[in-house]
C-alpha cells in the first residue's frame, strides 16, 4: 500500500515541521497549503489525510464532507479550535480523530500510525448478525441487502460488536479495539461514531443496543 499522506495546512513554519516529521517517519507527504488547491484532488490517491479547519479557500469542514462523499480513507483533523462542539461536527462528517494545536509532532505522529493500525481486518472471515454481513476480506458491510459506506473506525467498532453478538461490550473494550484509550475524550468519541452507526444502519440501527453502565451490544434483532 502507498504511504502517501495528504498534509491540507496553511502555516508554512507548522507545515515543514510535519512534512520532515513524516518523511523520516518514512511516509511519502504530499504538502497543500489552500483550501480550494485541496478540492480536486482524489482523496483515493493517499493512505490518510491531515486536514486543517481554518483555511483559505474551501473551509475545512467543507473539504471533509466532500473528501467522505467519495472515500473513507482515514482523515485526522489539525486545529488549534479545542472546542467541543467543532471535535464532535468533525466526528459526526467523518473525521477520524481530531488534534488541537498546539501539539508535539511525535503525538501527531502517534495518531497518524493509531489511525493507519485501525484498518487490519484481514482474511476471509464473513460475520452476520440478524441483518447486518460483515465481510471481512471484501471490508465490505450490507444492512438487509443494503451497502453501507463505513469510515475504518465505524468497522472496527461493528466489527468488535459482530464478534461478541448478543453479548454486552464494555466501553472500554471498544475504545481500545478502534479508538486511542490514551485520549481523555475516547469515550466521548465513541458515543459520536456509535451515533454514525445508526444512522448508517437505519431500519436495523435497532440490533445496536446501548447496555446502560457496560458499553454496547449487537443483537440478532426481531
Amino acid at each position: 500500500m502507498s504511504n502517501r499522506i495528504l498534509l491540507v495546512e496553511d502555516d508554512v513554519a507548522l507545515g515543514q515541521q510535519v512534512i520532515d516529521s513524516l518523511r523520516e517517519a518514512g511516509f511519502e507527504p504530499h504538502w497543500v497549503q489552500d483550501g480550494d488547491d485541496a478540492r480536486s484532488l482524489r482523496p483515493d490517491d493517499y493512505r490518510l489525510i491531515v486536514l486543517d479547519l481554518m483555511l483559505p479557500g474551501t473551509y475545512g469542514m467543507d473539504l471533509l464532507k466532500r473528501y467522505r462523499a467519495k472515500s473513507e480513507v482515514p482523515v485526522l483533523i489539525l486545529s488549534a479550535r479545542d472546542d467541543t462542539a467543532d471535535k464532535i461536527r468533525g466526528l459526526q462528517l467523518g473525521a477520524d480523530d481530531y488534534v488541537t494545536k498546539p501539539f508535539f509532532p511525535e503525538e501527531l505522529l502517534a495518531r497518524i500510525q493509531a489511525c493507519l493500525r485501525r484498518p487490519n481486518l484481514s482474511g476471509n472471515e464473513r460475520l452476520v448478525v440478524g441483518a447486518i454481513v460483515i465481510d471481512l476480506e471484501r471490508r465490505e458491510v450490507t444492512a438487509s441487502g443494503n451497502a453501507l459506506s463505513l469510515t475504518p473506525v465505524e468497522l472496527e467498532i461493528l466489527t468488535a460488536l459482530a464478534r461478541r453478538k448478543g453479548a454486552a461490550v464494555t466501553r472500554d473494550a471498544l475504545v481500545e479495539a478502534a479508538l486511542d484509550p490514551a485520549q481523555d475524550s475516547s469515550r466521548r468519541t465513541l458515543d459520536v461514531h456509535i451515533s454514525r452507526l445508526r444512522t448508517k444502519l437505519g431500519e436495523d440501527a435497532k440490533q445496536l443496543e446501548t447496555v446502560w453502565g457496560i458499553g454496547y451490544r449487537l443483537s440478532e434483532g426481531s
